[in-house]
């Protein structure tokens, strides 16, 4: 059912079945949640080695005769304040790979899984008429939206984007920015009529 924003049917939409009722394919939405995942990673996390912990330059006691064990330097791994060994550095690199077809199936699986429990809403547009945040709360409580909701837009306004900027459970996006990572993550997928043609365009 097509919607406006005070949640109304319209009229009836017919969904792709390629996009909306393929095969789930569990492993490739796995794979595609990892790899937006590392790609978010910094990979500034770093520690010190005993090379580069400042100190232990000399030998902290003599060799033999103090009865302690012999120690060459108080930078040591197992000393307090020594060096880390085996620690991260940013000598390693998280990047990984999945091909295009591998990304379009996992993509596909995850708005079918989205369309077979019944938590996609198509809406016909959504009006902001303002950039107030209280007022695009009234359209989701209008549309019954309570819970985290990735909303799909053909095209972003300036008022779209101030209204929800501030609002952590919801996310406002462009159809081309849609990703399996945000797909799964999010309860409830809003997409507008407009952005549903657009989107299988795209993935056909």
């Amino acid at each position: 059912a097509v919607l406006n924003n005070k949640a109304e049917k319209i009229k009836d939409i017919k969904l792709s079945d390629e996009i909306f009722g393929v095969e789930p394919n569990d492993q490739t939405i796995y794979d595609a949640v990892v790899l937006k995942m590392a790609a978010d990673r910094q990979g500034t996390h770093k520690v010190k080695t005993r090379s580069e912990v400042s100190g232990g330059g000399r030998k902290p006691w003599r060799q033999k005769g103090t009865g302690n064990a012999r120690q060459g330097s108080i930078r040591a791994p197992h000393w307090v304040g020594g060096g880390v060994v085996y620690g991260p550095t940013t000598q390693r690199n998280y990047t990984k790979k999945q091909n295009k077809k591998e990304r379009r199936l996992a993509l596909k699986s995850a708005l079918t899984y989205k369309a077979n429990d019944k938590e996609i809403f198509v809406v016909e547009k959504l009006d902001t008429t303002t950039n107030k945040t209280k007022d695009f709360i009234k359209l989701l409580e209008d549309l019954k939206l309570n819970c985290k909701t990735l909303i799909v837009v053909k095209e972003l306004t300036d008022n779209l984007i101030l209204a929800s900027r501030n609002l952590k459970e919801i996310k406002v996006i462009e159809t081309h920015e849609i990703n399996t990572f945000d797909v799964m993550n999010y309860t409830t997928l809003v997409i507008t009529e407009e952005a549903v043609k657009m989107l299988e365009e795209v993935l056909k």
